[in-house]
Formats: structure tokens, C-alpha cells, sequence
């Protein structure tokens, strides 16, 4: 079956997929927000294409982390408080509280619905930056989506990693023909990047040969070093061209496994 895929904006999209409705790490905001963090301020530059209450329902939240505005902001947080199920890091829950449900690497959990239809999110490992980072960075962790439907592709979101062997993992134990790496190449701590630059993405497009690419959280903050048309002059000229999709912004697209 084929998965519609919508980008809000930076890592936030909808997923449709097998009736289901998921949304990675909520950011809502308007541009020109900022926020302070002990190192850094962190400044929204494009607004999300729609806003939280013109989503509707949906059927789990995947959010990577809770800490950094980028991936969770001020009206991400509000939209929390009114979605069924949230998952996230183990830290996260417990700081979340309430409905969120933490999962450690490799666990997983399960959406279901009325007609015996179901999704297994199984959480994976992600490294905010080099290794070493960890300490400063907190705890990540990726998704990967499978639904008991044979016809239905498995889809990874990578959340906010870089690439390493934890990213190599999923490929070696999932089969999975779409994949959306957060790329962007933020950078806010020193001379390095705490999440998918043009290399780490073309390296996850190695490691997933039969997937589509679909990049997120490669637009709209200040910190951000690249930007989906490095990633199309990247996979162009090294021939991977035809397995990037780049959305536009707020058009619900349907994304086919090659």
C-alpha cells in the first residue's frame, strides 16, 4: 500500500499509512521564534505549513527527544497534552509525564485498530552528534514502522542522529523501503554536526538499497548548515538521484517503494 507523507516543517510530518495517522517530533510555532538554551539560541526562521489545530487526530505521536525546541516547541508541547499516545526516550516520558510512553532502543509498541489492522513502532538506536556526545546531547532514539499488512512498505525515521553503527543496525535488521533521515547538518556546539549531513545521508541510502529517501529536518532554523537542494546536487551527482524525494512543504505526498 502506498504512505502519504506531509511536511509541516523541520523534523515534523504526518504519515499516513495503512489508515493509520502518525506525526514525528511537533513543531508548531511561528518563524522568528526563539528559544535559549545554555549554549545557544535556537532561531525558527520558516513557520510550519500548517498549523497544530489543522492536523486533526492522530493515531501516536513519535517524538525522537523532548529537550531541544526544534524538535519539540512551546505549541508541539500543547499539542501532546490532546494526542492519544505519545512515544518517546524512556527520559522523555518521565519528563513528559502523563500519556507519553518511553521505549528504549529496540523496543517496541503497538497501534491497532477496530478492523484487526496494526502498526509495530519499534524505537531505535540514534547518537545526537560524535561520539562522545551523549552526555550533552541526552538520549534519541529513531523509529521504524511496520504494519501487519504484506503489501505495506516498513518505514525508518531516523530522528536526530548522525550517522553510526546504531543507524547500520537498522539497516541489517529491517527491510525497510522508506526512509526519512533528519538532515540538515545542525550545528550549534563546535565544528561538528548533531545530526545528518549530505555524507551521513548518502551513507544511509547505501546501507537501505531498495529504499526511497525522503528527508526531513532540513529547513527552517538558523542552525542548520545544509539544505534539501545540497542533498539533490549531492544524490545527482553521485547517481542516487532518482531515490531522493524532497516535499513541499504542507502537500500530502505519496511515497511508492522502488
Amino acid at each position: 500500500m502506498p504512505i502519504s507523507i506531509t511536511l509541516i516543517g523541520g523534523p515534523t510530518a504526518l504519515i499516513e499509512i495503512d489508515g493509520f495517522r502518525l506525526l514525528t517530533d511537533p513543531t508548531f510555532d511561528d518563524a522568528h521564534s526563539a528559544y535559549q538554551l545554555p549554549h545557544v539560541t535556537l532561531e525558527k526562521t520558516i513557520g510550519p505549513a500548517m498549523k497544530a489545530d489543522a492536523i486533526g487526530p492522530v493515531d501516536a505521536v513519535l517524538l525522537s527527544h523532548d529537550q531541544h525546541s526544534d524538535n519539540l516547541d512551546n505549541s508541539g508541547r500543547e499539542f501532546l497534552k490532546h494526542a492519544k499516545r505519545v512515544l518517546t526516550t524512556e527520559a522523555g516520558a518521565r519528563r513528559l509525564g502523563g500519556h507519553a510512553e518511553g521505549l528504549a532502543p529496540w523496543a517496541t509498541s503497538h497501534v491497532k485498530d477496530r478492523d484487526g489492522n496494526s502498526l509495530t513502532i519499534t524505537a531505535t538506536p540514534a547518537r545526537h552528534g560524535p561520539a562522545g556526545i551523549e552526555p550533552l546531547s541526552g538520549d534519541v532514539i529513531g523509529f521504524v514502522v511496520s504494519s501487519n499488512r504484506k503489501d505495506t512498505s516498513a518505514v525508518y525515521i531516523s530522528g536526530d542522529t548522525t550517522w553510526f553503527d546504531g543507524v547500520a543496525e537498522v539497516a541489517r535488521r529491517f527491510k525497510c523501503r522508506v526512509v526519512l533521515p533528519f538532515a540538515g547538518a545542525a550545528q550549534t556546539r563546535g565544528p561538528f554536526h548533531l545530526t545528518m549531513d549530505t555524507n551521513d545521508t548518502i551513507e544511509t541510502a547505501r546501507a537501505f538499497p531498495d529504499a526511497v529517501i525522503v528527508p526531513l529536518h532540513t529547513e527552517g532554523w538558523a542552525h542548520f548548515r545544509q539544505n534539501g537542494e545540497d542533498l539533490r546536487k549531492t544524490f545527482d551527482m553521485l547517481g542516487f538521484g532518482t531515490r531522493l524525494r524532497l516535499l513541499e512543504p504542507g502537500v500530502p505526498t505519496v511515497i511508492e517503494a522502488p
